[in-house]
């Protein structure tokens, strides 16, 4: 049960808890609006409004802790492509595709609506599957019908193609995409060459 859930119930105010709790009012507006969590909150703190509301300093922080594990950081797509290729760079090809494919990442990726790492680890089993000679994973065929609906460009080129004002750099970098990334609207030119 969140602070103000139990003030509501105990008919009283987040002037009156602060005064009672001798918790400045400015922090237990913060925690109460979310703007700071709970959870974060010195041991003093919490326990002074878990005395004051009459609950377990648990039952004061459990809500706000589950909230934030529901909540998966999504890195940027730079990141996350960024990423991948310095795993493979760490622990190889073979390897990586083993890793991704007994994980299942490609299909949580999928089922999260996280379309551009889906698709890109995908197309990224697909290739080194093919560079290594390893038949294709036929798991996802219902994933590979699919495409982005729009190209994704590296931002290094997205940031050319600005500087330049033209297109001839999307234009290039399209045509010499490699296939199985090309094939979901994503272009990517090189993966092993991470420092």
């Amino acid at each position: 049960m969140n602070i103000n859930d139990l003030l509501e119930k105990r008919g009283i105010t987040k002037y009156r808890l602060s005064k009672n709790s001798n918790i400045p009012y400015t922090t237990l507006n913060d925690i109460c609006s979310g703007k700071a969590q709970i959870e974060k909150c010195s041991a003093e703190t919490i326990y002074r409004l878990s005395k004051e509301l009459n609950v377990s300093m648990d039952e004061l922080i459990e809500e706000s802790m589950k909230r934030n594990a529901r909540t998966e950081y999504r890195s940027s797509f730079e990141a996350f492509k960024s990423n991948v290729c310095h795993r493979i760079k760490d622990i190889g090809e073979i390897s990586f595709i083993v890793e991704v494919l007994e994980s299942d990442k490609i299909r949580n990726f999928f089922e999260k609506k996280w379309f551009p790492e889906s698709l890109y680890l995908l197309a990224m089993v697909d290739y080194l599957s093919r560079e290594n000679n390893i038949p294709i994973c036929t798991n996802y065929n219902d994933i590979r019908a699919c495409k982005l609906k729009a190209v994704l460009y590296p931002s290094s080129i997205i940031v050319a193609s600005a500087a330049e004002k033209n297109s001839r750099l999307r234009d290039e970098s399209y045509v010499a995409a490699i296939p199985e990334f090309k094939r979901f609207n994503i272009v990517e030119n090189e993966v092993r060459n991470v420092l």
